[in-house]
């Protein structure tokens, strides 16, 4: 990889220049899938707005290309690029300050939902496509303003007034349209412990806790939520780990979640744990620094959950790949009433379910791993009928199909799907603040 000539780059820039020479390079471009790491030319620590201007005309005068890092846990690649320049925000632009008085979190474009939990819990935390998205909706609904670097090093604030175009895409159009620097959040009351944890049952109970899960749903509030997820225990048996939430008191969660508890568990770990906890409860099934393959699709029947699981138990017995099958259970009302020309973002009126293989990082699996997720994603939609194109698709977040190159007809057709009536309009947009498509590494929107 021939290096280059980063001098006039270095000469104003305030923040960190990382090269292959430099000691600290193979951390800079690893992540936390290791299958999503990328031989940079160089990393480029930003330190304010001003350096990621001076990034983007560097790299576009010296034709390089470019991958936006913000916490480098996008398992497709998203956040590297080979041979071209990463701009990072993960090292200098990573805190959040909270406004107690007005109710809002500043977080820089580099930040961790770790972070943002401390530091918000402090006073409140609002929203995400998670725990709190039943009460609050989806994270980017509770974007009020962001500051976003433009691909020719414009720095714009970005709200319902300023730039309102930009607002409308940046939520749900990823990294389309330029860096975004500073998220503003609205924040929402939020008490200090929750009901959660995990709950585990071996794969015999599976009517119970689906006709458990089923009862539950229907009477389901915007104080509760669960995650539930195929894969099996360390003695080789398939289990099934329940994380139940319940945004109240631990009498309250068990009494929710009372047909589950009584539907056969072989371990109930349930308890009142510190809200800023709660996100890290499901880590333990993910490993930094692994290879890994994700794929998204719709939440399965129940005859489709034991022939999941009895796969997913087939391939971990052969000792290369360990398997999660997870299935979101968030309520969608407070992320549907919200109109779908509102943001760029496709909402959905299904739950996902998410598949995901990894294996040690000295193999390379990645093509038999992609074969294996998108068997598995068949069998989760098996037997579901009146499922559109659309809905089939699942959430683009998860889609490891994301990462398409620029102008190949794949990443078109995948765009259009992913954003959906929005296109268009995604596309003159586009046009405005990118027109050279320099942003491209996430579904890329061709402009019109």
């Amino acid at each position: 990889m021939p290096a280059i000539d980063a001098t006039n780059l270095v000469k104003d820039f305030e923040g960190d220049i990382v090269t292959p020479d430099h000691p600290d390079y193979a951390q800079a471009i690893s992540r936390w899938a290791a299958n999503a790491a990328r031989k940079a030319k160089a990393v480029a620590f930003v330190k304010d707005n001003e350096d990621v201007a001076r990034a983007l005309k560097f790299a576009q005068e010296n034709h390089l290309s470019i991958a936006i890092r913000s916490g480098g846990h996008n398992a497709a690649g998203a956040s590297s690029v080979q041979d071209g320049l990463v701009i990072d925000l993960s090292r200098h632009m990573n805190g959040v300050m909270v406004d107690p008085s007005k109710r809002l979190a500043y977080v820089g474009g580099g930040a961790l939902w770790e972070t943002v939990d401390k530091e918000g819990i402090k006073l409140a935390l609002g929203g995400g496509y998670g725990w709190l998205s039943a009460a609050h909706g989806l994270a980017l609904d509770n974007v009020v303003q962001a500051t976003v670097v433009t691909a020719d090093g414009s720095i714009l604030t970005v709200n319902d007034v300023e730039n309102p175009d930009l607002y409308f895409a940046i939520r749900g159009g990823g990294g389309n349209f330029g860096v975004v620097t500073e998220f503003v959040l609205q924040l929402h009351p939020q008490r200090e412990t929750v009901y959660a944890g995990s709950i585990i049952y071996p794969a015999s109970a599976v009517d119970k806790l689906v006709a458990a899960t089923e009862a539950w749903w229907k009477t389901v509030t915007d104080k509760e939520g669960m995650l539930q997820i195929a894969t099996v225990g360390p003695d080789g048996n398939p289990i099934f780990v329940v994380f139940p939430f319940y945004n109240g008191t631990q009498a309250e969660g068990r009494e929710s979640f009372k047909q589950l508890l009584e539907a056969g568990p072989i371990a109930d770990a349930s308890k009142v744990v510190p809200y800023e906890e709660l996100n890290g409860l499901q880590v333990l099934f993910f490993v930094f620094s692994k290879f890994y393959y994700l794929v998204d699709n719709q939440n399965a029947e129940c005859d489709a959950i034991i022939k999941v699981h009895r796969r997913v138990a087939e391939i971990m017995s052969g000792g290369v790949f360990r398997v999660v099958v997870i299935y979101e259970f968030f309520g969608l009302g407070k992320i549907n009433a919200v109109s779908t020309t509102a943001t760029a973002f496709r909402r959905e009126k299904a739950n996902n379910a998410l598949v995901s293989l990894f294996w040690d990082a000295f193999q390379d699996r990645h093509g038999e791993a992609r074969g294996l997720a998108h068997e598995l994603c068949a069998l989760v939609t098996e037997g579901q009928s009146g499922m559109t194109t659309s809905e089939g698709l699942g959430y683009s977040n998860y889609d490891p199909d994301g990462t398409e190159t620029k102008g190949t007809a794949a990443a078109v057709d995948k765009a259009k799907l992913v954003f959906g009536e929005n296109y268009p309009r995604l596309q003159a947009i586009k046009k405005r603040y990118d027109p050279d498509n320099i942003f491209n590494k996430w579904f890329p929107i061709v402009p019109a």
